[in-house]
């Protein structure tokens, strides 16, 4: 896309920006490559290089040596990841009193770290920001656990009850947090305007959000790089990266403003 195409598409979303009162922000993985962290759908992403059945909730549980080996790929994880300029972009939206809440499927916790209070981010599919045991429910920082991987330790337990320690996020297999989705599915059908940010929307049931959002009258916008089921029902799609998107849009809010 050439500058002056992108310019214009990110003047219209500035300007659905500021005719709205409740604005939704629906981020995948695509945002967060930008930082550096691997996606797992995407050619030459994660799943190229595992296999995704062995990374079930229910192998987690009963099979060491799978375990073992899910933990050796969290290990891979860019846990320095910083915020990139998609990220900064959002929280600069909340700081101007433009956005309602963040939504994403997205467990590395950068949209907090970029300036988005914990209370507006819904992670619909947990964090690695914690461990968290299945015996006791203590919980543990995850860089804490990783550094214990480091040593000689290849699969962490709970120096409390010895019981399994687990990522606080989603497993294949394993439900969604029921009341993290409660709330992502009400603010999405009290938006006037859906932002998706990087998703493909392929995943379920966290890509039923633009649906509700739609179905409740809310005007869509998609920046993603590829094409999405949901395409032909946005207002505004941008074929861009994130943060590049994001920044033009976000300046272009703030000169409307004033």
């Amino acid at each position: 896309m050439n500058k002056q195409g992108l310019d214009d598409l990110c003047d219209r979303i500035a300007e659905l920006i500021i005719k709205s009162k409740r604005i939704v922000v629906f981020t995948g993985a695509g945002i967060s490559t930008e930082s550096g962290i691997p996606d797992f759908r995407s050619p030459g992403g994660i799943w190229e290089r595992f296999d995704p059945d062995d990374f079930t909730y229910q192998k987690f549980l009963g099979d060491a040596a799978a375990r073992q080996k899910q933990w050796r790929l969290l290990r891979q994880l860019n846990l320095t990841a910083e915020p990139n300029p998609a990220h900064h972009a959002i929280a600069g939206l909340y700081r101007l009193g433009k956005l309602d809440c963040v939504i994403t499927q997205n467990v590395d916790s950068l949209h907090q770290a970029a300036g988005v209070p914990d209370d507006r981010v819904f992670e619909l599919h947990g964090n690695t920001q914690w461990a968290v045991c299945l015996g006791c429910h203590r919980r543990y920082p995850f860089g804490r656990v990783v550094a214990e991987l480091d040593g000689d330790e290849e699969i962490p337990d709970c120096e409390a009850c010895h019981g399994i320690l687990k990522p606080d996020a989603v497993f294949f297999g394993e439900p969604l947090p029921q009341d993290v989705l409660n709330r992502a599915v009400s603010r999405s059908c009290d938006c006037d305007l859906f932002i998706v940010i990087g998703s493909t929307l392929t995943v379920y049931p966290a890509a039923y959000m633009p649906v509700y959002a739609l179905d409740s009258g809310a005007r869509l916008v998609i920046v993603n790089l590829s094409d999405t089921p949901m395409d032909k029902q946005a207002e505004v799609l941008v074929r861009a990266k994130a943060g590049e998107a994001m920044t033009v849009v976000l300046q272009k809010v703030e000169e409307k403003i004033g």
